[in-house]
């Protein structure tokens, strides 16, 4: 399964280029990335137009977006990381209080147009 979600970097070109960097492979830190596969993520990607980020999630069939922010919150690597991270990011003005990364709604799929258009 695929998951999308969007979040806003403060629009400060130094900060942006500081995130970016922290984001290399050789600057994540490992407890972060075994956070992620023990969540059953398969991949995580970040995209960046501007100051926004658009962040896309492989998942297994056992993931469960509740249980990985209950393993997050005791994990005080995971929890430094958010810290750190937080100093470059901002909420977006539509999330609710205390979200971060807003999960996106699809609105599109080809696949799901040709199914619909074949069957007719």
């Amino acid at each position: 399964m695929r998951l999308h979600y969007v979040l806003d970097l403060k629009d400060d070109p130094e900060l942006i280029a500081a995130y970016e960097r922290w984001h290399r492979p050789e600057n994540v830190w490992p407890d972060i990335l075994d956070s992620l596969r023990e969540a059953g993520v398969h991949d995580l990607e970040i995209f960046r137009a501007g100051n926004r980020l658009v962040l896309v999630l492989d998942v297994g069939d056992g993931y469960s977006a509740e249980r990985k922010a209950a393993s997050d919150a005791a994990n005080p690597r995971v929890q430094a990381w958010e810290a750190l991270m937080w100093e470059f990011q901002q909420a977006l003005p539509f999330a609710r209080p205390g979200e971060k990364w807003v999960a996106m709604s699809p609105i599109f799929s080809l696949q799901e147009s040709l199914k619909i258009k074949r069957s007719e």
